[in-house]
């Protein structure tokens, strides 16, 4: 499997309220072996998490799930890395 990194950027319509189900969808892919690292940047705009997927479009379809970008609080930014 490659891995990609899907970063978050907070809207300006960023709602609280979807933190904790945005922690359960973590949770659910650390369970899957699919979730390798994750964390907020350290000025609140956003964060990041490291998933393992076969290909770009399987990493797009797990990023759309998170409940942050489903409801619109945050956009999101994928990229392929090419990890030593």
């Amino acid at each position: 499997m490659k891995r990609y990194l899907l970063m978050t950027t907070r809207t300006e319509n960023f709602n609280d309220t979807y933190v904790p189900a945005h922690y359960d969808f973590l949770n659910r892919l650390k369970a899957e072996n699919r979730l390798e690292m994750y964390g907020p940047f350290s000025d609140k705009t956003g964060g990041a998490y490291l998933v393992r997927a076969h290909s770009f479009e399987e990493a797009k379809k797990i990023g759309e799930s998170d409940p942050l970008i489903e409801n619109g609080s945050s956009t999101l930014v994928i990229k392929e890395w090419l990890t030593k």
